[in-house]
């Protein structure tokens, strides 16, 4: 078999395997990242890369890799973009969290959410009572969107950043 072929079938199964295993965890996991996630990313890729290249560590096997996977995905968002049911598939709808200051615990508790990761959602948007949200949805990409109800909170959508300790006193 043609190795460059090899490389082709190999990276096509570990990009499709991905995407199942992604989607099985749920899009909470996309959301903002802890060092947890970063290091789980990190020994993901490294298992998965020889899986996908094999022996070949050649300059050329990284690159058809890299392009079989570049390929994938962009194939995939074309798909979701032309048939609807198909996005459906690939990608979880959004869902409501608070209603008009109502929490909706069977989400919560369906999506893993707790009551400290809605609270710091909340806290991000300058809101601090549930009764002052008029509307909170977990979004496709796993970030927590807040509406709330009063017209003198600006709405915002936060995406916290995390400053390292050695450039914090630098600006």
């Amino acid at each position: 078999m043609n190795p460059y072929f090899d490389i082709i079938i190999r990276s096509a199964a570990v990009y499709f395997f991905m995407v199942i295993a992604l989607r099985f965890f749920g899009k909470k996991e996309l959301s903002q990242l802890n060092t947890a996630d970063v290091i789980l990313i990190l020994l993901i890729s490294n298992s998965v890369q020889n899986a996908m290249v094999g022996n070949n560590t050649s300059l050329y096997g990284g690159i058809a890799a890299a392009t079989v996977l570049f390929t994938i995905n962009f194939i995939l968002k074309k798909l979701m973009f032309r048939y609807p049911k198909f996005s459906d598939f690939m990608q979880e709808k959004p869902e409501i969290l608070i209603h008009d200051g109502n929490l909706d615990f069977k989400a919560l508790s369906k999506l893993n959410i707790s009551a400290d990761e809605l609270k710091e959602a909340m806290r991000e948007h300058g809101i601090e009572f549930f009764k002052d949200v008029k509307l909170a949805m977990l979004e496709i990409d796993g970030n927590i969107s807040i509406i709330s109800g009063n017209e003198n909170l600006k709405q915002t959508h936060y995406k916290r950043k995390r400053i390292h300790k050695n450039l914090a006193g630098i600006n």
